[in-house]
């Protein structure tokens, strides 16, 4: 029989070593071969966008989909093969620890070992989980962040003082979340660069994070054409949906085969840097792969815990 688990369950049942272990496996499953997406589609509905992706892990045996935008809130749907639908999830805080844990892997197989330095552009509830990934996988001594309105981003540093248990700057331009940083994160809903791509220092890894349409940019042509080693979640996604990408493709500054998909790496089918100089940048769009590997990870912590409401299939 399936469940229904909502969002106070979800939160209580995921946390994000977790997910990031999960997509861990996932992504090294992708990369092998043995996970499968389909990447978001957006459907017009009465002036607004209905959304759906999908993705399933043959290793595993879980496969389930992600809909949202015809009303508040996302859900995810959970199948596992040979029972079918098992769970019926909430998606919000789902998706705000996945696409933070996505950042998380993308560092720990991309960032220097001694990355420690971190600049943050976003102060909403997706950069909180940013900040939260990174912090699992290195050790961090310094953290800046940077948004347009001064009172959000010393409310945001406050709190994320408090939950980091170490101090968290916030800084007055842009360039302070650049300059002197390892690791720079890019979470908003920009449509224009947030940054000058020339104050990287070399050796810096990017996490471009807040995009997902096609005629956005959180980063300048600058930061793209100087990284090295280039990674997306998905390939497919990405030509669909990374601005970031397209725009100097499309001008013949970058080709498509200089990027590559980040299960590869995880799979260690090639490195994800090459020198401690290189700059190495993850484009993460945000696919279902991570929604089903989460949902999967809370689905059988609520089996063990007896936990979720029975739904009647």
């Amino acid at each position: 029989m399936a469940i229904f688990l909502d969002e106070s369950q979800v939160t209580e049942l995921l946390d994000m070593e977790s997910c990031i272990a999960a997509l861990d496996d996932a992504f090294r499953d992708k990369g092998e071969g043995s996970a499968t997406i389909l990447p978001r589609r957006r459907l017009p509905f009465q002036g607004r966008r209905f959304h759906i992706m999908a993705a399933s892990m043959l290793r595993t045996g879980y496969l389930g989909y992600k809909a949202y935008g015809a009303s508040p809130g996302q859900d995810v749907m959970l199948y596992r093969a040979g029972e079918g639908i098992v769970a019926f999830l909430r998606g919000g805080t789902l998706g705000q620890i996945r696409t933070g844990a996505a950042s998380g892997l993308a560092t720990k197989y991309m960032a220097r070992s001694d990355a420690a330095h971190l600049g943050c552009f976003g102060a909403g509830r997706q950069a909180e989980t940013q900040m939260l990934a990174i912090a699992r996988v290195r050790d961090l001594r310094s953290i800046h962040v940077y948004c347009r309105d001064a009172q959000r981003r010393r409310a945001f540093a406050d709190r994320m003082t408090s939950l980091l248990e170490q101090e968290v700057r916030p800084v007055d331009t842009p360039a302070e979340a650049v300059r002197g940083r390892d690791i720079v994160v890019t979470i908003t809903t920009s449509s224009d660069p947030v940054f000058d791509g020339n104050l990287l220092e070399p050796g810096t890894h990017i996490n471009a994070a807040g995009g997902n349409v096609r005629i956005n940019r959180e980063i300048d042509e600058v930061a793209v054409t100087r990284a090295g080693t280039i990674a997306v979640d998905d390939m497919n996604a990405a030509r669909l949906e990374c601005g970031d990408l397209m725009w100097p493709i499309e001008r013949g500054m970058l080709a498509w085969e200089r990027v590559h998909e980040l299960g590869r790496i995880v799979a260690g089918l090639m490195p994800g840097r090459r020198t401690e100089d290189e700059i190495t940048l993850f484009e993460s769009q945000g696919i279902a792969l991570e929604d089903v590997a989460a949902a999967s990870v809370v689905y059988e912590r609520a089996i063990e815990r007896g936990m979720g409401t029975p739904l009647p299939f």
